[in-house]
């Protein structure tokens, strides 16, 4: 049985620039850095992690990674104030969740959400 997502890795073509980014976002970071090949952060109980590539591996569009935040609005608001150019603006989805999304320095897909309360 499945209990859960450990980590997710995501590949980047310049990991100091990468860094900057998520850290900018809140992320904490646990092991690595701008000079290392691999980073780590603390995404909740979980990790994210930035794995080093060369600059001729390429990739195209993989899918979306989704976290669950305390306040999509007020990240949102941080990513902004970052220089940041979200995707969409937060709004309440018809499948129950506030969220948006941003589009990482290598192209990877993020949305921020939060489950609505029942009414």
């Amino acid at each position: 049985m499945i209990e859960g997502i450990s980590a997710i890795t995501l590949a980047t073509h310049e990991m100091s620039r990468a860094v900057r980014f998520y850290r900018a976002l809140g992320f904490e970071i646990l092991h690595g850095g701008e000079e290392s090949s691999f980073t780590s952060f603390r995404a909740g109980t979980s990790y994210l992690n930035l794995i080093a590539q060369p600059a001729e591996r390429r990739w195209s569009w993989w899918g979306r990674v989704i976290f669950y935040v305390t306040d999509v609005d007020a990240l949102y608001n941080r990513a902004l104030a970052a220089g940041c150019q979200p995707t969409t603006t937060p709004r309440d989805a018809e499948w129950g969740e506030r969220f948006f999304h941003l589009t990482d320095p290598d192209g990877h897909e993020l949305s921020f959400a939060r489950p609505l309360l029942p009414v």
